[in-house]
């Protein structure tokens, strides 16, 4: 009420930011954020991974920095594709290691990762100018990584939901779907894998 009071007063501005300090905001509220640790991706010692600038490359940075450290903690970074130049980082001998062998014709995710724990490579495609993981992709990385040890999980990373909806329909079934703007959550397409009551926060 006292904030509502200052309203068209020069005190409002100040009020305000003290309001959402202590009460947050609607927005933060219904985001429904989780705490989540965070281990950070990695990647070899001395590498530095130069992208070209752009939406794509914004996207694959919060790939590697906000869903690697939260969904594949530990992870090790093995590609990081780049619109500039095809094979922004590479580490193809510790991929082959895991049994699998690419050419260069052979059309990578955007990024692949390994995650040590579980024995999985991630394999996720940034939808920025291209579409996410369809049924035709799904096949595609099937076949390029059919040869591999760990056990595949395909992902498709969107900058926003509303650019989510717009491929919705193409996303094939038994993938995952990340959002960057809602880091701390993920869109399961895997049928009645997941089904049950989430505990109460």
């Amino acid at each position: 009420m006292e904030l509502l009071r200052t309203f068209f007063k020069p005190a409002y501005k100040d009020r305000l930011a003290e309001f959402v300090t202590t009460h947050g905001t609607l927005a933060a509220r219904y985001a429904k954020e989780r705490q989540m640790s965070m281990i950070p991706l990695m990647v070899e010692r001395g590498v530095e991974i130069a992208l070209s600038p752009g939406a794509h490359r914004e996207l694959i940075v919060a790939i590697r920095a906000e869903f690697g450290p939260r969904f594949v903690p530990g992870g090790k970074l093995v590609y990081v594709g780049d619109t500039g130049d095809k094979w922004g980082y590479f580490d193809r001998p510790f991929l082959s290691s895991l049994g699998v062998d690419v050419d260069n014709h052979g059309k990578m995710p955007d990024a692949v990762i390994y995650y040590p724990e579980k024995d999985w490579l991630v394999l996720a495609e940034a939808v920025t100018s291209h579409g996410p993981v369809d049924a035709k992709r799904h096949d595609e990385l099937q076949r390029l990584f059919r040869s591999a040890r760990p056990g595949l999980v395909f992902v498709s990373a969107f900058p926003t939901r509303r650019v989510f909806v717009k491929y919705l329909e193409a996303i094939s079934w038994e993938t995952e779907v990340w959002v960057a703007d809602s880091p701390s959550h993920l869109i399961h397409f895997n049928g009645a894998k997941f089904l049950g009551p989430y505990q109460k926060a």
